[in-house]
């Protein structure tokens, strides 16, 4: 099982409980940014094994790779993880988003890499029978669906209000107030302005319930949710540029939203710097 031995500014943190999973799914990841969030997440992946691992979209961030280049040893750790936990058993599949289309490409060849399969979606069925679409979602948001353009701007302004969070909550540390996201309040505004996270999800939900699902998985928002929509379970995994959720399911079949900063008390504050050993 794969084991962490972690650090933060010379301090030890906890280690992982090792928890065994039948299905862990994650999104919205975006290494090769620097606002993804690969030290949380090396941790958070290193502290389970799993069945089924579910990778939801916008896991590599091809937009901000084709205008400037930035991978670090941590985005190495979390790529190593996702195929170490292939290599142990589990049933990997990578379902692109609209950040990573570029691997939408390659979905007619039924590709295989590492034990990770390429996928358009996928069909999960819980241990208690219920079956749930696995959809990024990005083909229900009419903006990236129907102005690229206007998604690609909407894009780059996020990117500017994460770079413009960093130096906000630097000076709120200063002062010594604890972090606040600027960049998430900001979204919130004009998502409920717009009444855009309400449509999204309605779409979805009544995506899966078109098709007979009894719920859908999905990302893209970065917005995590559980909850029931016209009779569909909707899931939304969050996101590791600031959220840090996953969802997770039970051997009994029950699913949980798992907010890993929160769980752990990590600090947005501080970069971890993590040693990943190798599995017993």
């Amino acid at each position: 099982m794969n084991a962490f031995s972690t650090s933060l500014d010379g301090h030890s943190l906890p280690r992982p409980t090792n928890p065994t999973y039948r299905s862990v799914f994650i999104s919205d990841v975006h290494l090769g940014t620097r606002g993804c969030r690969s030290d949380f997440l090396a941790h958070f992946l290193g502290s389970f094994s799993t069945d089924h691992l579910y990778m939801v979209g916008d896991i590599v961030d091809g937009w901000r790779l084709r205008k400037s280049w930035y991978w670090d040893a941590m985005h190495d750790e979390v790529v190593k993880l996702i195929l170490r936990h292939a290599a142990n058993g589990a049933k990997v599949l990578y379902v692109p988003g609209n950040h990573d289309e570029m691997f939408r490409a390659w979905l007619p060849l039924g590709l295989e890499i590492g034990g990770v399969q390429l996928v358009g979606e996928a069909e999960h069925v819980t241990a208690d029978g219920r079956r749930l679409l696995i959809i990024h979602g990005d083909q229900f948001d009419s903006v990236v669906r129907y102005a690229r353009f206007l998604a690609l701007l909407g894009d780059g302004a996020y990117t500017a209000a994460l770079n413009i969070n960093r130096w906000f909550n630097a000076v709120r540390r200063w002062l010594g107030y604890p972090y606040w996201s600027l960049s998430q309040w900001a979204k919130r505004q004009v998502k409920e302005a717009v009444k855009a996270i309400d449509r999204f999800e309605g779409a979805l939900a009544g995506e899966a319930r078109r098709r007979g699902f009894d719920g859908v998985v999905c990302g893209h928002i970065h917005h995590a949710e559980m909850r029931q929509v016209d009779g569909v379970q909707y899931l939304n995994t969050g996101d590791w540029v600031e959220s840090c959720t996953a969802l997770v399911e039970h051997y009994d079949g029950r699913l949980e939203l798992i907010d890993w900063v929160a769980v752990n008390k990590l600090s947005f504050f501080t970069q971890q710097r993590m040693a990943v050993s190798e599995p017993a």
